[in-house]
């Protein structure tokens, strides 16, 4: 199939995106890695009227700490972040999602702001900033928001954005030598959406019990959960493997998948149980690394 008919206008300014934007309302789509997009407009699953291209505008690509954050621009393409030194090396919990979106040729085009206001209940990186706990900034023609990664995903395929509004940046914590985290994904092969996947974070106190923890899911309900049943079973405490073993039978029952070809109910709770659980033993195995210690 081809897609219907649409208009494509090339914005190179952000100013020039925000007021086609707010020509043409909710007709206009825009267009930054379209990875997800296209696809839906090809198979008339998506009928914008208006294409908006922010591809051309500079200054929208870029990974780089800043104010005691890390900021990720929304032309950031997922081989960016699978690629980056500063990624590798110290936000690893990060890499492991970068590492596993779906083939070489959508991680080259595609973006992790996009995939995060695409909210696809399969998306990796959906999951990965629940557990990070974090913020999306929105941009209109007035100004910039900052909306709580909770708050932002709303349900399938929706967001909070508001009309006019882009996401140009996502900001997450910088960890420090006492804040690790996994992501672990289960699929049928390399490059398909995830059967089940699980990511989780975690940070130390002086006296090593756990402390603002963080588990997403994806693939296992309407859109990417928080296991909040699941965090409070960690946090307080060491990481101990009886904790751990609590934490995941929690994630289990609180996730909510639907049965189809990828497998029944209980084979994805069982999943995420098993996920969570290796998720969160490395999280230990790398806490004891950065920190000096040994298993």
């Amino acid at each position: 199939m081809f897609p219907a008919a649409f208009e494509y206008v090339r914005a190179n300014s952000l100013q020039e995106a925000l007021a086609a934007l707010k020509e043409h309302g909710s007709d206009a789509r825009v267009l930054a890695g379209g990875q997800s997009l296209i696809p839906a407009m090809r198979y008339r699953l998506a009928q914008p009227a208006v294409l908006v291209d922010i591809n051309p505008i500079d200054g929208l690509s870029y990974i780089k700490e800043d104010g005691g954050v890390l900021k990720i621009g929304a032309l950031t393409r997922h081989s960016d972040l699978e690629f980056s030194k500063l990624i590798n090396e110290k936000y690893k919990f990060m890499a492991d999602v970068a590492y596993v979106v779906a083939d070489p040729i959508v991680r080259n085009r595609g973006t992790l702001c996009g995939a995060i206001a695409h909210n696809d209940p399969a998306a990796d990186w959906t999951a990965c900033a629940l557990a990070a706990r974090v913020n999306v900034i929105a941009t209109s023609a007035t100004g910039n928001r900052t909306i709580a990664i909770d708050d932002f995903l709303v349900d399938s395929f929706t967001n909070a954005l508001k009309p006019g509004e882009i996401v140009t940046e996502t900001v997450w914590p910088i960890p420090d030598a006492t804040t690790s985290g996994s992501y672990l994904k289960i699929e049928r092969k390399v490059g398909d959406y995830a059967t089940a996947a699980a990511g989780v974070k975690t940070t130390l106190d002086a006296r090593g019990n756990c402390t603002n923890t963080g588990i997403g899911m994806c693939a296992v309900g309407p859109q990417a959960l928080r296991a909040k049943n699941a965090e409070k079973a960690i946090d307080g405490g060491p990481l101990t493997d009886e904790r751990i073993k609590a934490a995941a039978e929690a994630a289990a029952k609180e996730c909510d998948p639907g049965e189809d070809t990828r497998g029944s109910v209980a084979f994805k709770r069982d999943l995420i149980r098993v996920l969570v659980t290796r998720a969160l033993t490395q999280t230990r195995e790398r806490l004891e690394k950065k920190m000096g210690k040994t298993s």
